[in-house]
């Protein structure tokens, strides 16, 4: 049926499901009065009709289950005002473990959510659970975590309050309206082009669900998500059971339970998951379901189900359903302005948690639109982390047959994906592997993350303790502290950047002052108006208009984003994307001074090669530069070879280095050392919602340059309010040798909760299990609170003491490094 449909919206919504109803209704709420959500067919179609309603609030980060608790939060308040139900029940959910690993598992994330302060997750024994779901097996369960405040929801309920909450705030949510187009004008998105006519907009927002690659495409943006088959099955009615029955999840056999309708509703996210809509998810396509894989698939599942909940046994079954969802190739959904297209936002590829995160989802989105920037730490979510290849077909397609089953996989520490593997390689790639290198993947690339002894093989074997690498990443290590190393960080993302005006660009972006000789390398800050950290890097000045920017592997896209979006009409500046035309040598140790010497015909003394310097020099027949810095902590060398001369370079490098004990090293040395040191990592220890100032590095702040840095203001503020002292980063070093940390375990002072770490590994050197995590205290953080409290780190609900300190515990003057 023809409608009419305005000339013009500050935003219009693609999709009418869960999510866009959402981000509608949270818009109109903020005051925006001419909001259009479009669906294409009816509200709930696709995906959200078919969710399971599953609202929990117990998540592997902070920001996520902050998300989810103002989801379940909302539901009652959307009743309210709208007086539609959202069938929301509170019945609590229980998860079981039955393995020592999940129940491992299920311990490190209890300590983490209660760190959160979001919702109370305890742990219980086997008998508590069988009191709490009386159907369950429990002869071989080791335990479970119960959460009380968690509960179900009906999810096309929750998507029709959505819709008449937003329509009640001015929203106009039409059904049977489809975009066919992306209109854009330099950059900028201007509106859409509908089936039935155009209309003009300042913000598009992409929540097309299964379609969302193909709306992406539409206007020129990378969103990677592909569909899955996903299958559940409910059972006759069971007399007796009870509405209230908790949620329950055994991860081990990939299922959960739920009450529905008097019925017993069971889903499964197994492993080798199948896609789906390969061809493209056909646009007439709604309600229906798929035929599916019922027998290789779900069955196996179901088998063990009746084992678990013996009753099952005797139950009649009424349906088998499957039908898609869609998945990321991280497992994270997609949110965030499109770096391709200004204005134009994405909130889809939900991972199956759409409706216990669509509240959340909704406000942080209309949030994110209305001031400008995310409401809180989203950086794992930001559609600015995925790469263009991750949407091609064959790689996403491979991808998410195995991101459907990673839910209720073990979350193994160091875990890496096996699917959709050997895309980037380093030119030293081949070399590598002769030496028996464990590659992991990080941003597509194929990295060295741990060396195998002869004999041994290169295989990950996952546990939450110390793993069958630690003692040869132990040795890569003592090697980095002791002689010298060489890595490869030939994935570390490099750009040139340009032009008349390329110092002016990087001066307004960078918290230090560039504007240094040639020949120089300063650590800087990118920040954002409120002081945040929005990338953590190096700039080095080539010549006086010729830049390069040294960054980490998965900043490349963000990076970029950032310093394109600064560059002023009238400025001329050229940004470029060289990571892949350099490979990139870390030669580091107290020995490396010693071989690097035999190896390039330079002065490398302190003398002529100050720390921070960068020469041009000639490494055996190539041509390439060398710069003085280092992310080990020791005296060392980053060696920068164009591409097609890197193997000649690393080959001749090895050779000399064999007189001097030169060893390789993997990236999770690399990690370990770094965090001896308490050197950062962007997206773990810093991000947009913590400053230099907190994180201890306000070395980087230059208030005095000519041109003043983003941020400028609110770090000069926070300077003089002494605003920073009350969240602090601090390094944490573990009393207890056997004990290992990861990240997110909950810090404790004087037996009270007042942080959790953003990043952990093993101390070799230091002998312990080495922590960074902010404290965060109604009272400012001095060395004093520091030396005055007793500080203990809960690892999978055992306290173990800990020495905390505010300065690095290793070489704390840096004076290794500058040798």
């Amino acid at each position: 049926m023809l409608q009419t449909i305005p000339e013009r919206a500050s935003a219009v919504i693609i999709g009418g499901g869960v999510i866009g109803s959402s981000v509608a209704y949270h818009l109109a709420k903020l005051g925006w009065t001419d909001v259009v959500m479009l669906e294409r067919n009816q509200f709930s179609c696709g995906t959200t009709w078919h969710a399971a309603g599953l609202v929990g609030t117990m998540r592997a980060n902070e920001s996520h289950a902050r998300l989810c608790e103002y989801s379940m939060a909302v539901l009652a308040d959307l009743e309210a005002e709208t007086g539609q139900s959202t069938g929301f029940k509170q019945v609590g959910s229980l998860t079981i473990a039955h393995s020592e690993a999940r129940f491992e598992e299920l311990k490190r994330v209890a300590a983490m959510n209660n760190a959160f302060g979001v919702t109370r997750v305890d742990m219980i024994t086997a008998e508590e659970a069988k009191s709490i779901y009386p159907y369950l097996e429990t002869g071989d369960l080791l335990g479970a975590s119960w959460v009380e405040q968690d509960g179900t929801a009906s999810p096309v309920d929750v998507t029709q309050a959505f819709v008449k909450g937003a329509r009640g705030r001015g929203a106009l949510c039409l059904e049977g309206v489809r975009v066919t187009a992306i209109n854009q004008i330099n950059g900028r998105v201007t509106g859409v082009i509908t089936d039935q006519g155009e209309i003009k907009a300042d913000y598009v927002v992409n929540c097309g669900g299964l379609w969302g690659r193909e709306i992406g495409r539409m206007a020129g943006v990378n969103v990677p998500l592909h569909a899955c088959e996903h299958y559940y099955a409910h059972t006759e009615k069971i007399d007796g059971l009870p509405s209230d029955l908790p949620v329950m999840r055994d991860h081990d056999n990939c299922a959960y339970y739920r009450e529905d309708a008097g019925s017993l509703l069971i889903g499964a996210f197994e492993p080798n998951a199948i896609p789906w809509g390969q061809n493209g998810v056909p646009l007439d396509f709604a309600f229906e379901e798929l035929e599916g894989h019922l027998d290789d698939q779900f069955m196996p599942v179901l088998e063990q189900a009746m084992y678990r909940v013996p009753m099952l046994q005797e139950c009649g079954w009424r349906s088998f359903f499957c039908g898609p969802e869609s998945f990321t190739p991280d497992d994270q959904f997609h949110m965030g302005e499109a770096p391709e297209l200004k204005n134009f936002y994405v909130a889809c590829g939900l991972n199956s948690v759409g409706i216990q995160t669509s509240g959340g989802l909704g406000r942080a989105l209309a949030d994110w639109m209305h001031n400008g920037y995310a409401p809180m730490d989203l950086w794992g979510n930001d559609i600015r982390r995925m790469f263009p290849f991750q949407s091609t077909q064959k790689y996403i397609e491979h991808r998410v047959s195995e991101t459907l089953g990673l839910l209720y996989d073990n979350h193994y520490p160091y875990k890496q994906m096996e699917t959709a593997r050997n895309l980037r390689h380093s030119p030293l790639h081949e070399r590598l592997a002769e030496g028996n290198a464990c590659f992991g993947e990080a941003a597509g690339w194929e990295r060295p993350n741990w060396f195998a002894p002869a004999g041994v093989e290169t295989k990950y074997e996952y546990s939450f303790g110390k793993q069958n690498w630690f003692e040869h990443s132990a040795a890569e290590h003592k090697a980095a502290r002791e002689k010298v190393v060489l890595f490869d960080q030939s994935s570390f993302s490099k750009y040139l950047v340009q032009g008349r005006d390329a110092v002016n660009l990087l001066q307004r972006v960078s918290s230090a002052n560039i504007d240094v000789e040639p020949g120089r390398m300063v650590y800087t800050h990118w920040l954002n108006e409120r002081g945040g950290i929005e990338a953590d890097l190096t700039v080095t000045r080539i010549a006086e208009d010729e830049f390069w920017v040294i960054s980490g592997a998965a900043q490349t896209i963000k990076d970029l984003h950032w310093m394109k979006s600064h560059i002023d009409d009238d400025e001329f500046c050229c940004v470029s994307d060289i990571t892949n035309a350099w490979a990139m040598l870390g030669v580091m140790g107290p020995d490396s001074r010693a071989l690097i010497g035999e190896v390039v015909d330079h002065d490398f003394s302190t003398e002529n090669f100050p720390f921070g310097d960068f020469h041009a020099i000639e490494f055996g027949m190539s041509r390439g530069y060398a710069g003085r810095v280092s992310y080990v902590g020791e005296l060392g060398w980053e060696f920068y070879l164009p591409v097609d001369q890197a193997r000649h370079a690393f080959d001749y490098l090895w050779e000399k280095g064999q007189s001097h004990g030169l060893k390789l090293a993997g990236m999770h040395a690399l990690n370990s050392c770094r965090m001896e040191k308490k050197f950062v990592h962007y997206g773990h220890d810093v991000a947009d919602h913590d400053t230099p100032l907190q994180c201890g590095m306000g070395f980087v702040l230059n208030f005095d340059k000519e041109i003043p840095f983003i941020g400028r203001d609110a770090m000069l503020q926070q300077k003089e309010s002494r605003g920073f002292m009350n969240k602090r980063l601090v390094q944490f070093l573990l009393q207890d040798p056997e004990a290992i940390l990861y990240h997110h375990e909950p810090i404790l002072r004087d037996g009270v909760i007042v942080g959790h770490l953003t990043s952990g590994d093993y101390g070799h050197t230091l002998g312990g299990a080495v922590g960074l995590g902010y404290i965060e205290v109604d009272e400012e953080i001095t060395r004093q609170y520091i030396e005055a409290g007793k500080f203990e780190i809960d690892v999978a609900g055992v306290r173990v003491p800990a020495t905390a300190s505010l300065t690095a515990m290793y070489d704390p003057k840096a004076e290794r490094m500058r040798a």
